[in-house]
């Protein structure tokens, strides 16, 4: 198994960036928060990754940090998951979110989730609480930053649909109040 690639960035993809590892190019999806942090192309990087291996193909999925690495591999085990709506469920949320989206059983901060409805939701939660109940996770019972946002614009008056188009796209390294501020500019554009 390939658990961590070191080497030079030669390329960018929408969703993948290319490594050159020895002079062999590995191509590996990342999460969008993982292609934001990366440095320029022709500098060094360090990925921790999962090959993901199929009847017809092997594909290397790749992370800046264990604990996400470690998070992809756990919402595989969950039934219905497999690598694409792991990858968009890191790439729409943070670790610590899922952690406490999955320990306080809020099916609604999943579903922010492209390719994830309320019934998936709560089937991925029913069988991942209990491999996350050991985990010491800072105010597990705490409402992550995405339900604060979602409860304002929901007391806003907006859909459903439109909160979850939004909130997915929200960058999550931002104070609860920049993100409300940035999902009404997001929601106003498109009135």
């Amino acid at each position: 198994m390939i658990e961590r690639l070191r080497g030079t960035l030669v390329g960018r993809r929408l969703d993948r960036v290319i490594i050159d590892v020895a002079g062999v190019g590995y191509s590996v999806y990342v999460p969008t928060s993982t292609t934001r942090d990366l440095p320029g192309v022709g500098e060094e990087v360090v990925l921790h990754t999962h090959l993901y291996v199929r009847e017809d193909a092997m594909v290397l999925y790749g992370f800046d940090e264990e604990s996400a690495l470690d998070m992809f591999r756990l919402l595989l085990s969950a039934p219905g998951v497999g690598p694409k709506v792991a990858l968009a469920m890191i790439s729409s949320l943070a670790v610590a979110d899922i952690q406490r989206i999955i320990l306080s059983e809020d099916a609604d901060g999943l579903t922010v989730v492209p390719g994830i409805g309320k019934r998936s939701a709560q089937k991925i939660i029913l069988e991942l609480k209990p491999k996350l109940a050991g985990l010491d996770v800072a105010i597990v019972g705490a409402v992550g930053a995405s339900q604060h946002v979602r409860d304002a614009l929901e007391g806003l008056g907006y859909t459903p649909a439109e909160i979850r188009e939004v909130v997915g796209s929200l960058s999550h390294d931002q104070t609860i109040e920049e993100q409300i501020r940035q999902a009404l500019r997001m929601l106003g554009r498109g009135a």
